[in-house]
């Protein structure tokens, strides 16, 4: 079918309004669709809390539109309130409540079927397509896993699932429970994990101290820690079904070869999302998007390594989202070294750091880097700390990375 596309109103440059046909022939209803940027990739559709496909809704659509997926955000509320246009504030939380209940929970499920349907047509769409939802539209999610032709689901804090544990699930299924949510209080929490336990197609995840709505962005209840952990959670479980696979470890690679081979700050932006940040965690150096982390890779820290620069890997795990570097990183402080040594002038001396980089990826693009090394042991191999009468150590904590069968425990025996 040759879908209908209206005037973009998103952040995301590729986000549009898409015409979906319902299935009863009883009219046609709009969804937000957002485009990853490569234009093309796997489906998903996301379904909205009573709030509408708001503000909210529109940026999730958006960011996983940035980690590879077509995504479709349906008006679930169009059959009874044609004029809603799309989403409204919150302050209009009785009518979404109002809404909700409305709703008739069949005819819902045939149009979040329709919804799959236009995507699977779409020419932009390739391979599998999934349901996220949140809320109300976690609820739907569990559903559309039972009743739909989705190939995998994924729901936030839905509730009265209790009330649908004796249906099948036809495709893997991801739950994120809120442990403090008032909604979905402790003992309904026990009965979905008993009626779920043992299903191989189930996984639920608890988060601990936290109420219902951890994941939105513009609510009270947001957790920022909980919100990171479930979307990575999320994205894992629909890669594991849907793709799209990038080659995390050779993108990470190239990163860093454009940073200390070629030395070049275009090319090094250019692995990264729009908005980055990379965040040195002993010295809280680096910069937090496109602007200011440029300006500190060109004047900080790409042109400001020491010529003998040398980084000898020692493990790297891959995983959905994030790769993780262990290496030692070396050089002869010769230049001053203002990312790791702020205002140190240059003393000659030889460090050799185990160093661990934690990188985040959205799609194919590096969104961020966690970098943490032991900044007592650099001060140790510069001079400028004693170990003598501190619990620390020098260019021995990297041999001992090399070599396990070095003498441990000298600290606690001096």
């Amino acid at each position: 079918m040759n879908p209908l596309l209206y005037p973009t109103f998103g952040a995301n440059m590729s986000s549009q309004l898409l015409s979906i046909l319902a299935s009863d022939g009883s009219g046609s209803f709009q969804g937000y669709l957002s485009l990853p940027p490569s234009g093309k990739g796997p489906g998903l559709i996301l379904i909205q809390e009573i709030f509408g496909v708001n503000e909210n809704i529109r940026k999730t659509a958006d960011l996983f539109a940035e980690e590879g997926y077509v995504v479709l955000a349906p008006d679930i509320f169009w059959r009874q309130d044609p004029g809603l246009q799309m989403g409204y504030t919150p302050e209009e939380r009785q009518k979404g409540i109002g809404l909700m209940n409305r709703l008739d929970e069949g005819q819902t499920l045939a149009d979040i079927q329709s919804a799959i349907t236009t995507l699977r047509d779409n020419p932009v769409v390739v391979g599998k397509v999934g349901v996220l939802g949140f809320c109300m539209g976690g609820k739907l999610a569990y559903l559309s896993a039972c009743r739909t032709d989705a190939d995998a689901a994924v729901g936030y804090y839905g509730v009265g699932l209790e009330h649908y544990l004796g249906e099948s699930l036809r495709c893997p299924l991801t739950l994120h429970i809120a442990a403090n949510d008032a909604m979905v209080p402790p003992a309904i929490q026990q009965t979905i994990q008993r009626g779920l336990a043992g299903n191989p197609l189930a996984t639920i995840h608890v988060y601990p101290g936290v109420d219902h709505a951890f994941a939105r962005f513009s609510g009270a209840n947001y957790h920022k820690p909980s919100a990171l952990l479930a979307h990575d959670r999320s994205v894992q479980a629909l890669k594991a079904v849907m793709g799209p696979h990038f080659n995390l470890s050779k993108l990470w690679d190239k990163h860093c070869e454009y940073e200390f081979a070629t030395r070049d700050v275009d090319a090094t932006m250019a692995t990264m999302v729009a908005e980055p940040y990379v965040n040195h965690i002993p010295t809280m150096t680096g910069g937090v998007g496109h602007r200011h982390l440029a300006h500190f890779y060109k004047n900080f820290f790409v042109n400001s390594n020491p010529p003998d620069t040398n980084l000898i890997p020692i493990s790297r795990t891959v995983g959905a989202t994030q790769v993780v570097d262990e290496l030692l990183f070396c050089f002869t402080h010769t230049c001053e070294v203002p990312w790791m040594l702020p205002g140190v002038k240059p003393t000659g001396k030889r460090v050799e750091i185990p160093l661990v980089a934690v990188v985040k990826f959205r799609g194919d693009k590096l969104c961020h880097e966690h970098i943490y090394w032991d900044q007592a042991s650099v001060l140790v191999q510069i001079g400028l700390l004693d170990p003598e009468k501190l619990p620390v150590a020098g260019i021995e904590t990297a041999r001992k990375v090399l070599d396990e069968s070095l003498p441990s425990n000298t600290l606690m025996n001096r």
